[in-house]
């Protein structure tokens, strides 16, 4: 029996909706990661993009557990002397938070031109609203 490999041309991709209200920023992630690989699809191939597209709603109403909204920290450098930002996730939910969702997301995708072609089919809104319903997403659940 041989082993299967997908190719490029043959993936069929679905979309799908997350609501990230109650649910811990890190499960989510790694939820949200595997589908834009396709690891939960029977032909998934390490090499082949084959993930589906995730839209994230809600990102505002995130959780974080522990004392992990004073904690953790987010860090910009603008590669000047003296560049380095550093914010709280306080004020990330607050100010940012999509950019929280796409961050995790991000780092847990692999590194190179496959991840960066990964990370493409992420969507994520801070409100429940999202104008992708032409393409009739399903919905999702993340437990």
């Amino acid at each position: 029996m041989k082993t299967y490999m997908q190719r490029k041309e043959d993936v069929t991709r679905c979309w799908y909706v997350v609501d990230a209200e109650g649910q811990t920023l890190g499960r989510l992630a790694s939820k949200v990661a595997n589908i834009l690989k396709g690891k939960h699809k029977p032909t998934y191939t390490p090499h082949v993009d084959g993930g589906d597209y995730v839209i994230v709603v809600n990102a505002e109403k995130i959780v974080l557990t522990g004392n992990k909204l004073n904690d953790k920290m987010y860090y910009n450098h603008s590669r000047y002397t003296g560049g380095l930002r550093v914010r709280a996730a306080k004020e990330m939910v607050e100010k940012y938070p999509t950019e929280m969702i796409e961050r995790a997301v991000k780092g847990m995708l692999p590194k190179g031109r496959l991840g960066r072609q990964m990370y493409k089919k992420l969507f994520v809104y801070a409100e429940g609203n999202h104008p992708h319903s032409a393409q009739k997403p399903v919905e999702l659940k993340v437990d």
